[in-house]
């Protein structure tokens, strides 16, 4: 992220950085680590540090959850090393005096990869790209609502009747986020200064609601900038008084928030699924890679929607896919061909939240694109029309019971990611769908209290 290990030690001599955060993605996407002394840092835990290996078998609530074969109460909770790839080393400019360093997570005796950590996964994926001449080139779009509340006072509400940045609809609206600019600004602002190259930040459609667009980069890149864009959006936010929420769906009224994935596959620097030939400038190795995507768009649902609230975004009419199906420029198809008969020709995924995590996301569509790949898997005619009335097409999954039942099942995410990997993320999935089934909610009282 264009920030030198030697820029560090200057930065530190001169007394402009005292901190280094040492952090890791985990199942959930977010960062989690250690604040380094930055001398300290440089002494040796630029090397390596430890952490608890519960943080991968645990919840959104960082509870540790039970029956996890990779660390469990039985197998004592023991440590993992956090490796910092120091590749990834920038400074936080949005936060006094702070650089950031991404970790891989090793295993503590033999320091080989740990298999179900979101990065080695994604890592995985690559080396298989790698082995075919090819690297990937991905960027996500990344939504979220802006309120004028602390974080603090919607906990106090209870997330109840939150005063969103905005009251009507804002797409695109100048107006409108001319007022939401104090946040925004300073985000875009923050973040190339951080070495993050900003494109562009817009209204979306529901008040209040933003998306931040930063430059395609390598898939790996991509994940480690898109994890820190959620984190930083939301200290800016907490900085000036704010809250942000990365939620699929927070009210049931309101647009969706989505994390559209675009990617190409690329050699030497140069797009490869570009066909100058072909009618819409799509090669053969592009409609392979999209045949996989459509083919095992079930088996890769849950790392697209991992909550039993993503599931709640796909409604028919509000721009969240509902159909697992291309089409070229058409935002009602789970997979959009984007700038057909260019040098720019890749594909979308629409189907994915802005609750993802992206590097299990990302993962899982080279998964499936390979496959596809390697079997010379034939793309469907793309489909042209409202898919969302269309009949007789490819569904989304409806639910994250499907979606976990499909990736239990799905003998080609067994084969990429390793069948130990996918049983954690099973029961990942399960355990989540466990702790909804047994909760009340405000919606069952409310319809249940006095007439059931």
């Amino acid at each position: 992220m264009s920030y030198s290990l030697d820029t560090l030690r200057a930065d530190v001599a001169a007394g402009r950085i005292d901190t280094v955060l040492v952090a890791f993605p985990d199942m959930q996407g977010r960062l989690i680590g250690k604040r380094f002394q930055a001398q300290f840092f440089l002494d040796g835990a630029m090397d390596e540090t430890h952490g608890c290996n519960y943080l991968l078998a645990d919840d959104i609530d960082m509870e540790p959850v039970p029956g996890y074969a990779a660390a469990n109460w039985g197998k004592g909770y023991g440590d993992f090393v956090m490796k910092p790839d120091l590749s990834t080393l920038m400074k936080c400019t949005w936060l006094e005096g702070t650089a950031l360093v991404l970790a891989d997570l090793v295993d503590h005796h033999h320091h080989e990869p740990i298999p179900h950590a979101p990065r080695s996964i994604l890592k995985k994926q690559l080396a298989r790209l790698e082995a075919l001449g090819l690297s990937a080139n991905f960027a996500s779009e990344l939504e979220f609502y802006l309120f004028d509340e602390t974080f603090r006072s919607a906990h106090e509400k209870g997330y109840q009747n939150l005063t969103a940045a905005g009251y009507y609809i804002e797409d695109y609206h100048i107006f409108q986020t001319t007022k939401e600019e104090g946040v925004m600004r300073a985000l875009r602002n923050q973040l190339h200064a951080s070495g993050i190259p900003v494109e562009n930040s817009k209204g979306e459609w529901g008040p209040g609601q933003e998306e931040i667009n930063v430059r395609y980069a390598e898939a790996l890149t991509m994940a480690d900038r898109h994890v820190v864009i959620k984190n930083a959006t939301k200290e800016i936010a907490f900085g000036q008084g704010k809250a942000v929420t990365f939620m699929a769906k927070w009210a049931y009224d309101l647009a969706g928030s989505s994390a559209h994935i675009h990617m190409s596959l690329a050699k030497g620097g140069k797009n490869q699924f570009v066909d100058e030939s072909d009618a819409l400038g799509m090669s053969g190795l592009m409609k392979h890679f999209m045949a996989g995507l459509l083919t095992y768009a079930g088996d890769i649902t849950y790392f697209l929607a991992p909550y039993i609230n993503s599931y709640k975004r796909f409604q028919v009419g509000t721009f969240a896919p509902t159909k697992a199906i291309w089409s070229s420029d058409n935002r009602t198809a789970g997979f959009r061909l984007c700038g057909e008969n260019t040098k720019g020709v890749r594909v979308e995924c629409r189907i994915g939240g802005a609750d993802l995590n992206p590097y299990l996301a990302f993962a899982a569509l080279l998964a499936a694109g390979l496959k596809g790949i390697e079997d010379k898997l034939t793309l469907e005619p793309a489909f042209s029309g409202d898919a969302y009335s269309g009949e007789k097409l490819r569904e989304v999954h409806k639910t994250l019971r499907d979606a976990v039942a499909a990736l239990k099942g799905s003998k080609m995410l067994n084969e990429a990611f390793g069948a130990e990997v996918v049983e954690h993320y099973v029961h990942t999935g399960n355990w989540e769908q466990f702790e909804y089934d047994r909760r009340v909610t405000d919606w069952e009282r409310k319809r249940g209290f006095e007439r059931s």
